[in-house]
């Protein structure tokens, strides 16, 4: 069995039924065996886009995305995906080709040569790790699968020498990596953190992206406690946005963050409370107790320390939390429901004069959608002003962001992976001008697969968020106005279709048209339009 099959049989083994990723001169070993070996194939027109589809394959499905590059080029133009992936915790796992295991480890002029692939990657990975056998192959797929099932997932490269790609060895059965199994919390803090929940008058939860897999323990326990819920972006919709203690998206909200230094108990869940997360620096403290649930031990003592720590699985921690404070409701529901109404009010009064011009296209938007639609957004004012906080969603429902590591382009391909997943869902991307043209090749790529998918595009003519800031700090605004681009007619271009659309009433229209149309349609909203 050569390397390349050995690859592509230990990927199938662990199930992997999906990759992207572009074939190249060095790692046509590997594309040899996808198919025979039951893995469809999607082709993007760069690498950026096949990391990125890859992520939210991995974000929708919960299983771990597959990117296959060739070598040197190819791995770095992957790399800020990686980056991504690593900031927002998803399982993605790269695999190529690298230099012979006879080559001297310094230049000889050879195709793609790198000083060092792996040193590159371990910068936005887990671990980059090169095998030196035909045999190893196995164990480091399993390897990286067994970091997915019992760690907090980050991105994993593994690189298979040019050599043992294409040589022939004996190799024995696959190995798998063990199950997921249950990891529970000690018995100990959760007695601690119970305690203080039940001591709790004013008790509050805030869902990072590591809670999506409990959503329902989330709900129950806030309603059995009477906490109200904040989520980050990467934990939007985890607990629906229209329930009565649900405030959404606010972390980053003034009034939100002073009701929770208020509180006297604070439960946060599979999040970093990072700066990104809360659009400045982290306060010393939220709430008088600080109980953190994490996998990653090292979240405890990041950012904001834990008072309490719970380490652990996320649904195995809340679980037990439950349990232990079984029969207790702390706050009357309509009273609750009332002041959590009356803090989501001080929230919107926040941000209303900056946020009103695109609050009536995202309520199109909403009015379009089914519930179980998947939306991915790009790094743009459109977005985290205003859909992350203003676009409800619920449990049944996906909001793909690139948060923290914040890179741009990243709708467009994300929607094609998410669509891939699920051909039978509704997925629309957000995205502004700019954000959008970093990866705007990839309408090619949705409309070869012929994907009903429709990009929204708020346009203002460039770099808007960087153009107000220089403004802010009264700066010249420089290099931030671009030409205005026919992006409807580039669609077409591509084999997809477009259209302007200057009201909410024109969007939702097109949006309803786009959702049913065989392959990619842009939207473009002029910003000029909703001021």
């Amino acid at each position: 069995m050569t390397g390349g099959e050995a690859l592509v049989r230990a990927l199938a083994a662990h199930g992997a039924r999906m990759a992207f990723g572009i074939p190249g001169t060095h790692n046509l070993e590997i594309y040899r065996h996808l198919e025979p070996y039951g893995i469809r194939h999607v082709t993007p027109r760069h690498e950026q886009g096949a990391g990125y589809a890859a992520d939210a394959y991995a974000r929708v499905t919960g299983q771990p995305g597959i990117a296959v590059t060739t070598t040197g080029p190819a791995l770095l133009n992957i790399a800020a995906a990686a980056g991504q992936a690593y900031s927002d915790s998803v399982p993605l796992l790269i695999v190529s080709p690298g230099m012979p295991l006879r080559h001297p480890r310094q230049p000889t002029g050879m195709l793609h040569e790198m000083r060092s692939q792996t040193q590159t990657l371990r910068g936005v990975a887990a671990f980059s790790h090169r095998v030196s056998t035909v045999e190893e192959i196995g164990a480091a797929v399993a390897r990286a699968f067994t970091l997915f099932r019992t760690e907090r997932p980050r991105p994993v490269h593994i690189e298979v020498p040019l050599d043992l790609l294409e040589d022939a060895e004996r190799v024995g059965g696959v190995r798998l990596a063990p199950p997921s199994a249950e990891r529970p919390p000690g018995a100990a803090p959760v007695r601690e953190a119970a305690a203080a929940l039940l001591a709790a008058r004013r008790p509050a939860l805030v869902l990072g992206g590591g809670a999506r897999e409990a959503g329902a323990e989330c709900r129950a326990l806030a309603e059995e406690l009477g906490a109200f819920v904040v989520t980050t972006a990467n934990g939007k919709g985890i607990v629906d946005e229209s329930h009565p203690l649900s405030l959404g998206v606010s972390l980053h909200s003034p009034s939100v963050q002073k009701a929770l230094t208020n509180c006297d108990v604070v439960l946060a869940v599979g999040t970093e409370l990072a700066e990104s997360d809360l659009w400045s620096a982290p306060p010393s403290a939220l709430g008088g107790t600080l109980i953190r649930v994490d996998v990653d031990p090292a979240q405890m003592y990041a950012a904001m320390p834990a008072d309490v720590a719970l380490v652990g699985d996320a649904r195995d921690s809340l679980r037990a939390l439950r349990k232990a404070t079984a029969g207790q409701r702390l706050t009357s529901p309509a009273t609750l429901s009332s002041a959590v109404a009356a803090l989501r009010g001080e929230r919107d009064a926040e941000t209303a004069a900056r946020d009103a011009r695109w609050i009536p296209y995202l309520r199109a938007i909403r009015g379009v959608l089914d519930e179980d639609a998947v939306i991915t957004s790009d790094s743009a004012q459109c977005c985290y002003y205003g859909a992350i906080p203003h676009l409800p969603v619920g449990p049944r429902g996906r909001y793909l962001h690139p948060t923290g590591f914040g890179t741009l382009g990243y709708a467009l391909p994300a929607a094609i992976g998410a669509k891939s997943a699920y051909p039978g869902r509704q997925v629309v991307a957000l995205s502004g001008d700019g954000g959008l043209q970093f990866t705007v090749q990839e309408l090619a790529t949705a409309a070869q697969l012929g994907l009903p998918l429709p990009v929204v595009v708020f346009d203002n003519g460039g770099y808007g968020e960087i153009r107000d800031e220089m403004n802010a700090r009264g700066d010249t605004p420089t290099a931030v106005d671009l030409p205005r681009v026919d992006l409807p007619a580039l669609c077409r271009a591509y084999g997809g279709g477009g259209t302007h659309a200057a009201s909410p009433g024109a969007l939702a229209e097109a949006l309803a048209r786009a959702l049913k149309t065989p392959g990619p349609t842009v939207i473009t909203v002029p910003e000029e339009s909703t001021v």
